[in-house]
């Protein structure tokens, strides 16, 4: 599936939610929404807390695909083209020593 495809996907739920509404009771801000891919990035991270592999996929999957959501609206919101700085950046580490 494309990125651009996701992008639309996430668009059409949040919109429908009503959450980029300025009265919404979770108002979808870039500090709101960069606090909340935190806390999910946390929850991908609980998957390991006791363990070298996740043991419950479906679930480790669904809290990857929360971080994924909350990426495409920050980038949406600063009108960042999350794809290509994919790319900007692979190339900028390509020169990078590790």
């Amino acid at each position: 599936m494309e990125l651009k495809m996701l992008e639309a996907a996430m668009q059409a739920f949040v919109e429908g939610k009503g959450w980029y509404k300025p009265d919404s009771p979770h108002p979808q801000s870039p500090k709101n929404l960069a606090i909340s891919l935190v806390l999910e990035a946390n929850e991908v991270l609980e998957h390991f807390q006791w363990s070298e592999q996740a043991t419950d996929h479906a679930e480790l999957a669904g809290e990857l695909a929360d971080v994924l959501l909350y990426l495409l609206q920050i980038a949406r919101l600063h009108h960042i083209d999350l794809g290509q700085a994919v790319m900007d950046k692979l190339d900028v580490n390509a020169g990078r020593e590790w």
